[in-house]
């Protein structure tokens, strides 16, 4: 009799410890390509309105006038507008007050356009924990069904009077499929991890260059109108 090696009886017939590891991989594997395209999105979609507003705001443009777009924005600015947001609303509050030197103007504005970029950031790397844990631990959660898959193949040879392939093959095959399984499961999460994380690390760079030079044109500002 010719046993059935077909992927979809293997795992049917597996033992229930390497079922349970087989379904903890799949939701694993779904829950990682979840995260990726959600990412994926979000990055993507940052970076383009940060691209857009950086364009604007070189342009030339009046910063007032730069300020209400930014507020009016559909479901609130994101990326480098809402740093300039903070950034600036904090100006103009500072500003109006009495006393208030320069130095500690621009260290209020520096203050609240730190707090929206680690905002910024924070929104960003949400999940990317998530992606990093999947494809650090499902091959060994797929290991570990197919060690515990192979010792009930050499347990269940207790039993048998002569041990041939056709005996051995199947149990081992589906011990193997958990480690396949794992891997299916690790390699694009920790692909995906490691380009998330270095595309949120330069538009980190990127705030942190948008917030000195900023910061400069605040100063400038802040003397102009207060000579004046």
């Amino acid at each position: 009799m010719t046993a059935d090696m077909s992927v979809l009886s293997l795992l049917w017939d597996a033992s229930i410890p390497v079922q349970v590891v087989m379904l903890l991989l799949v939701g694993a594997s779904l829950m990682s390509w979840s995260i990726i395209f959600t990412k994926r999105r979000l990055i993507r979609r940052t970076k383009d309105a940060s691209d857009e507003f950086e364009a604007a705001f070189w342009s030339g443009g009046d910063l007032n006038t730069l300020y209400r777009s930014a507020t009016r924005a559909k479901g609130g600015s994101i990326g480098m507008a809402s740093i300039f947001e903070s950034g600036f609303r904090e100006f103009n509050r500072a500003l109006q007050a009495d006393g208030t030197s320069n130095d500690k103007l621009i260290e209020e504005c520096r203050r609240a356009m730190h707090v929206a970029q680690m905002r910024e950031v924070d929104r960003l790397e949400q999940s990317l924990a998530t992606l990093a844990t999947i494809g650090s631990t499902s091959p060994y959660v797929g290991l570990f069904g197919t060690v515990w898959g192979i010792m009930g193949a050499f347990m269940g040879l207790a039993n048998v009077q002569s041990a041939t392939l056709a005996v051995v093959a199947p149990p081992i095959a589906e011990a193997l499929i958990a480690t396949a399984m794992g891997l299916f499961a690790a390699i694009p999460a920790v692909i995906a991890y490691n380009r998330y994380a270095d595309k949120v690390v330069r538009l980190e760079y990127r705030y942190d260059g948008f917030m000195e030079e900023f910061s400069s044109i605040l100063q400038r500002h802040a003397r102009a109108k207060k000579g004046a």
